[in-house]
């Protein structure tokens, strides 16, 4: 017999079937409520509102556990890699090794881009911000690629999977060399997926750029543990814009904008800039923890606690490792990097920071890596975006196949003005009655 539970208001009782997951977490189906009742559920954030029903990404967050497809992300930071993640979000398995040679090739040979489409980069001002170039360009692809804007399921949108998954670490390193004012660098044939993106950003026609195999290594599983992460704000924001059947590049382009925000994309690059703030103030990390303590103005700690994880963060945990690996292979050494050393340390061992659960996340640990390589912080979003990337194009396809999709229209309560009567410009004020001429030219 189904379970179910039963809401009695004003008299009138309802039934509401309860869904039940693989891991056994519970929805009630709320869907008939508005109709039979006249009555709906009021859940701001939608952080107790479940959407959909999925089966790329499991979280408890309160025993610290994130899985994809059912795979633990330990097991597979510790034996995989990003592509192969990424064909594991898209296709629901692990690859057999000529699947996966087929998805590799596939991928490497989508990552130039058209050569108009490079045009476009020198029409934005040199200091415009990466997320913006790469939502634009992202949206711009449908103009190139029109034949496949139609395609939602199958093959024709598996291509298109595999083209944005190969142009936007192009379309980021582009926005980069843009920013600088220097020549663009194409990708290589000879160099895997990570590789070229850092050739990408960081040769110069004059010295080719050699990624050290621990930095390598680092930005790999940087991708790979951001690869997907439930319906957080970025996919819940492609599920949406692709509910109305908007096409993959544009809603791919919307999710962009979405991480672009600070609270969201944005954390790894805001615990740069509390370390700075921490360096140009001249405080301890024991002195800046007590400001926190105190709850001083302007004091925000970044780097720390997870809205979704109760308990340490899995993906910290794996990526701690990779920061001391790049921190010690390059000799990374300096004000910033000895403060965020001691603030780790701080918060390992203080009791305010254990009570709360504040323990390291993924950002705090990306923002080292990214820091000690050499990327410009204004460009942490943007990276964060292309391991994202699988996520939302697995999310964007499951959607489009499971038949109770239906266009996204979240309800409100209205809490403005009740009916009011329309009062004409004579009755208002001084009954002055506004100069409605046109635009005289120039203006």
């Amino acid at each position: 017999m189904s379970e179910f539970a039963e809401l009695t208001f004003r008299g009138r009782t309802i039934r509401l079937p309860a869904t039940v997951g693989t891991e056994g977490e519970i929805g009630l189906d709320v869907s008939a409520l508005r109709d039979e009742m006249g009555v709906i559920t009021l859940d701001p954030g939608y952080g107790n509102t479940g959407s959909c029903q999925s089966s790329i990404a499991f979280i408890d967050g309160d025993q610290g556990i994130l899985r994809y497809r059912g795979y633990d992300i330990a097991d597979l930071a510790e034996h995989s890699a990003f592509l192969e993640v990424a064909y594991l979000l898209l296709h629901g398995n692990l690859p057999e090794a000529d699947q996966f040679d087929e998805f590799a090739e596939g991928v490497m040979d989508n990552m130039l881009v058209h050569e108009n489409l490079r045009h476009f980069f020198n029409a934005f001002p040199r200091d415009a911000h990466p997320m913006a170039v790469a939502a634009a360009v992202v949206a711009s692809l449908a103009t190139f690629y029109p034949e496949s804007m139609g395609a939602r399921r199958g093959p024709d949108a598996m291509e298109s999977c595999r083209r944005l998954l190969a142009k936007l670490p192009t379309i980021v390193a582009w926005s980069y060399k843009q920013s600088r004012g220097v020549p663009v660098t194409y990708p290589r044939c000879d160099l895997g997926y990570v590789q070229n993106f850092l050739h990408m950003m960081f040769s110069t026609p004059y010295r080719t750029y050699e990624p050290d195999p621990a930095v390598s290594r680092a930005m790999d599983l940087m991708f790979l543990l951001h690869a997907d992460h439930e319906q957080n704000c970025s996919t819940s924001t492609v599920r949406m814009v692709g509910s109305s059947q908007a096409n993959m590049f544009a809603s791919i382009s919307a999710g962009v904008s979405a991480l672009w925000g600070p609270l969201h994309g944005g954390a790894n690059q805001a615990l740069i800039e509390m370390l700075q703030y921490i360096q140009l103030a001249g405080l301890t990390a024991r002195q800046f923890v007590d400001k926190v303590k105190n709850k001083e103005a302007g004091i925000r700690l970044m780097g720390f606690g997870h809205r979704v994880y109760k308990n340490y963060d899995p993906r910290a945990m794996v990526l701690k490792k990779a920061a001391g690996d790049v921190l010690q292979k390059l000799g990374v050494q300096g004000r910033l990097m000895d403060t965020a050393m001691e603030l780790e340390q701080v918060a390992l061992s203080d009791p305010y920071f254990l009570e709360r659960k504040l323990y390291p996340n993924v950002d705090f640990y990306s923002g080292i890596i990214l820091h000690a390589i050499g990327m410009p912080t204004n460009m942490f979003t943007a990276i964060f975006a292309i391991g994202r990337m699988p996520g939302w194009l697995s999310q964007w396809m499951e959607m489009n196949s499971d038949p109770q999709t239906r266009i996204a229209r979240p309800r409100q309560i209205y809490t403005g003005a009740t009916q009011r009567t329309y009062v004409p410009f004579r009755q208002r004020g001084d009954g002055r009655i506004p100069n409605r001429r046109p635009c005289s030219a120039g203006e």
